[in-house]
């Protein structure tokens, strides 16, 4: 197939303009503020580049009972166990959980959890929690987190 003079003249200017521009723009300063900064976290850790900030200000949550589902892998699969958290004043007043255990397994680690999680997180900001184990069931402690996070926004 052969190109035309004026074809190729085209295309070769079109190439060598796309190429000038690639590279200009690889070498250009990162202007501050741009979507690949980082952004603060509210405990002064940093997020991934890119990351928008958290919708509500820590302490900023309307008073309420609210509820959600956290997921999390067992090694018997995907499980759910269900949080209810009232806030008062800024701070947990009340957490429930209701268990959907998938095995007997589970339902042991789940009970377990709701058993002892009252004692760690009455009394403190919904922004505070760092639930990692309860009652020797770490990994409930990740579906607790995931209704946490789901909590948060319904509370903003």
């Amino acid at each position: 197939m052969t190109i035309s003079t004026p074809t190729a003249k085209i295309l070769a200017g079109t190439a060598a303009g796309l190429a000038v521009m690639a590279g200009a723009t690889a070498c250009a300063p990162a202007k501050q503020g741009s979507p690949t900064a980082e952004v603060s976290s509210p405990a002064g850790g940093s997020s991934t580049p890119g990351a928008a900030a958290a919708p509500a200000t820590p302490g900023h949550y309307k008073d309420g009972t609210y509820s959600a589902d956290g997921h999390y892998t067992s090694p018997n699969g995907e499980e759910t166990v269900g949080v209810t958290l009232t806030l008062a004043s800024g701070k947990i007043s009340d957490v429930k959980i209701a268990t959907h255990p998938t095995s007997a397994n589970t339902q042991l680690f789940q009970n377990r959890f709701a058993g002892g999680i009252k004692d760690l997180v009455v009394g403190k900001s919904i922004d505070e929690l760092d639930v990692s184990r309860v009652a020797g069931s770490s990994l409930t402690s990740g579906g607790f987190k995931d209704a946490v996070e789901a909590i948060k926004k319904q509370a903003s």
